[in-house]
């Protein structure tokens, strides 16, 4: 018999917008690491707002939204307020009810600025990685490091002398947007710079066109690949090196270890600091025309072979990181904004990947 089409508008719902979640759903596993990693910040969250005042969106609520534009896609923060209204498994997911009002966009993205002060999407990375049943999880004495290019939100034409005074506003042709000609023109970082975003640099990696970048830079435990580190720099021919040391420095690793990297990292200098770090470079030897300072000492060993194995496989995050959580070209500007954001979505890398991980090992 054919069904009736219908509208049905029923007034009252008997099912709470817990049960219309099924149990199974990935994004149930996903919330409960979640929760325990923001129960932890607490403290952290209570230093950053004022105890007087209207209260705001709770920190909480906002950074479960976060979560929810990179895993989802979601393009901008707008679209995001407009996919709370209507789809429950967000609602569900960020803690709201279903007649709990969402929020205007340009209220979100002000709560969100403020957590930029108190460094927590850096915190947030590790509290999801300090939980025990995570820490299993990870190695401590093998790792690997790359660096990768943010395309900025700028585009060439604001690429502009420094000394040049400001062009008049206007479009259609005329201002800011009048046509311009790069051809034959001498243009560097030092004597040109961008007006839409400042902090971000012309660079150019890999046979591509220069592009206005910065760079990410990611530290990956080879057990599991889970990321354990994330850092963002203006993007110059030394930042991966520097980038490296430091994400190396900050991480809490056994006396020994080893680090895997590409050609990039093939410098003396560089090698040389890595040991003081007691720290043995697995770096893929650079033998282009020159001596790579990384000898047999240190290829004869299996565990050279195994951590050039591995080590592209640090390549998932940053794919997943630019298709996925919209990082391709970020939407933000200035280089604590776009930091945050990579940051966050590193950790919302490993929170996608963590059910199917502890359901191995439970």
């Amino acid at each position: 018999m054919r069904g009736e089409d219908g509208r049905s508008g029923e007034l009252f719902s008997y099912l709470s917008i817990e049960d219309r979640v099924p149990d199974g759903h990935p994004l149930r596993r996903i919330r409960s690491i979640v929760d325990a990693a923001l129960a932890g910040l607490s403290d952290e969250f209570e230093a950053l707002y004022s105890h007087t005042g209207r209260p705001s969106i709770a920190p909480e609520k906002l950074l479960r939204a976060l979560l929810l534009q990179a895993f989802y896609t979601v393009r901008s923060e707008r679209q995001l307020m407009e996919q709370l209204e209507y789809n429950l498994l967000f609602r569900w997911f960020v803690g709201l009810g279903m007649d709990s009002p969402v929020w205007e966009a340009s209220v979100f993205s002000k709560n969100r600025d403020r957590l930029l002060a108190g460094d927590v999407a850096q915190k947030f990375l590790s509290a999801v990685l300090s939980q025990p049943k995570v820490e299993k999880l990870l190695s401590g004495e093998h790792f690997s490091v790359d660096g990768t290019l943010i395309e900025a939100w700028a585009g060439h034409k604001s690429f502009r002398p420094k000394d040049e005074p400001p062009a008049p506003g206007g479009g259609g042709g005329h201002g800011r947007n009048a046509e311009r000609g790069f051809r034959g023109e001498h243009r560097t970082n030092d004597t040109h710079g961008s007006t839409t975003d400042p902090e971000a640099r012309l660079y150019r990696k890999g046979g591509k066109g220069a592009e206005l970048c910065y760079m990410g830079h990611l530290l990956m435990e080879n057990r599991n690949a889970l990321i354990v580190g994330a850092h963002l720099t203006q993007a110059t021919g030394t930042a991966e090196r520097e980038a490296a040391l430091a994400l190396l420095g900050a991480h809490r690793r056994r006396r020994r270890s080893t680090v895997g990297m590409d050609k990039a990292y093939d410098v003396a200098s560089f090698v040389a600091a890595l040991r003081a770090l007691r720290v043995t470079p697995h770096i893929a030897q650079n033998e282009t025309n020159r001596r790579s300072a990384i000898d047999g000492r240190t290829t004869r060993h299996v565990g050279y072979a195994v951590s050039q194995r591995t080590r592209k496989r640090i390549e998932e995050p940053f794919g997943w990181m630019k298709t996925i959580a919209g990082l391709r070209q970020t939407r933000h500007r200035g280089a604590a904004r776009v930091g945050w954001m990579f940051t966050f979505a590193a950790a919302a890398y490993n929170l996608v990947r963590l059910p199917k991980l502890l359901g191995a090992t439970a």
